[in-house]
């Protein structure tokens, strides 16, 4: 067999590879990207809909974003560095046994429970390194830029609920893992696999109709024009609709999106109110309120939520949101069709499921590995470390490349879903919701070629047009 890497060499690969990841990804593109940003000409193919003030307020926008996302980059290198050099992992796994011995546990014994102990104490500390990012993210950046529709309120009770179901779905699935890793002899990789399989489909069963929920209102799609339109067109595709959501998305923020999903023929569509224009939302926000008016408080009362109204007339950087007509819609969601048309979410599911299979293979050949744990400051070798550094250290080369590989694959999955679209009679209606949700998100329709390549999931606005248009021609 193989001779395990010298010691030295783990550590120091993995400091390596972090800081060369930062300085190319995280510095050199972005600079990149910066630099399009403030040299970008308007492209003329857009002069018709968008006009040069809202092409520089999108200029604005996009590099406030860069600058911002330059400095929590930064921020989260210098972060990983301090909890490499400074022996963060072993301190935090030693304070993790104290506090289980204090609680009256036997860290010898009791390996799961201080791993959980670990995992609470860590995403504790992480939700509070990263509670600065957050507030500016949301009060400052988006704010100023008129996205914002949080009061302090509301974005505190959302944190707390996102950070406790962290630390419940995370903690199964730690102990479940753990568990096998004890249980399954030389083939636990297998069961492990196994395991995160069915926990995955689970998740994805149950979080559309348990967890989504508690943080934002789905409502069914009120019967008239739209609601016709997108049933017919599911009829037409044999789309198997089940059900039809429109979702308070405005309540948090201003950008707007559309999705489905559901497995086999219980597909689910979900529609965000910032989608519709402004006219089309009055009358649901009117059916929305005279519903709730029947023994529920109403939308805009919601505790934390911003007055809708008063919003709209505040004057400052709110920006009237164009939406999109019926026939628009109609055409963002027979693109959502293509991805269903295509399997686009089967596959990415399958490709999922081969990576975390070969992420447990791989750490079933290294969790016995002494230098594994040495290297980075342990004694011992406890297996949830062991998981920890392989998965975020020793593979994370592996997986950038692979996230770049997937990129290019999201990306050629967009093209055939406005392909589908486009097939099916809503080339030009989807070139106009395209304009339309780039100017309501203020996106910047010009990108670095290299950092979009590396970055962007989805094509530019310009490449979609531009394959758009051939089928309108």
């Amino acid at each position: 067999s193989p001779e395990p890497p010298p010691p030295a060499m783990i550590f120091a690969a993995t400091l390596v590879f972090q800081t060369a990841r930062y300085l190319f990804e995280d510095i050199y593109l972005s600079v990149r990207q910066l630099r399009c940003f403030r040299t970008a000409q308007q492209p003329a193919v857009l002069e018709s809909t968008q006009t040069a003030e809202e092409f520089d307020k999108a200029r604005r926008y996009q590099i406030d974003r860069a600058n911002f996302g330059l400095w929590t980059d930064t921020y989260g290198w210098l972060e990983t560095m301090a909890m490499l050099c400074l022996g963060w992992l072993p301190f935090l796994w030693n304070v993790s046994g104290n506090v289980l011995e204090w609680a009256g546990g036997q860290p010898s014994t009791n390996s799961i429970l201080q791993a959980l102990v670990f995992l609470l104490l860590s995403t504790l500390v992480e939700a509070v390194l990263h509670l600065p990012i957050a507030l500016y993210s949301t009060f400052v950046l988006e704010e100023r830029h008129g996205f914002n529709e949080q009061t302090l309120g509301f974005f505190a009770k959302d944190q707390i609920k996102k950070l406790l179901l962290n630390i419940v779905i995370s903690s199964v699935l730690v102990a479940a893992l753990l568990y096998i890793v004890d249980w399954g002899g030389p083939q636990f990789y297998l069961y492990a696999w196994l395991f995160v399989l069915v926990f995955s489909v689970a998740m994805m069963t149950i979080y559309p109709d348990y967890i989504a929920p508690l943080f934002d209102t789905f409502s069914e799609l009120p019967g008239g024009e739209l609601r016709d339109a997108i049933e017919a067109l599911a009829t037409r595709l044999n789309f198997p609709l089940k059900k039809l959501f429109i979702v308070d998305g405005s309540k948090r923020s201003s950008h707007s999106n559309a999705y489905f999903f559901g497995f086999h023929k219980n597909k689910r569509i979900v529609l965000f109110d910032t989608l519709l224009t402004p006219e089309q939302n009055a009358v649901f926000k009117q059916l929305q309120t005279d519903k709730d008016n029947e023994g529920k408080e109403t939308a805009e009362g919601e505790p934390g939520a911003k007055p809708a109204e008063k919003e709209r007339d505040e004057p400052g950087n709110k920006k009237k949101r164009l939406g999109c007509t019926t026939p628009e819609i109609e055409a963002v969601v027979a693109h959502e069709m293509g991805h269903w048309w295509h399997n686009h979410v089967l596959r990415m599911l399958v490709v999922g499921q081969v990576q975390i299979f070969l992420i447990f293979y791989v750490f079933a050949q290294l969790v016995h590995n002494k230098n594994l744990y040495t290297e980075f400051g342990f004694e011992t070798q406890p297996v949830f470390i062991g998981m920890l550094i392989v998965t975020s250290f020793i593979l994370a080369p592996v997986h950038t490349i692979t996230g770049f590989l997937l990129t290019q694959v999201v990306r050629w999955h967009e093209f055939q879903a406005d392909r589908f679209a486009a097939q099916h009679g809503y080339a030009a209606a989807l070139c106009q919701a395209l304009h339309k949700l780039n100017a309501d998100n203020l996106g910047f329709p010009v990108s670095d070629w290299l950092y979009a390549a590396v970055h962007h999931s989805h094509p530019t606005l310009l490449e979609r047009l531009h394959a758009l248009q051939k089928k309108v021609e």
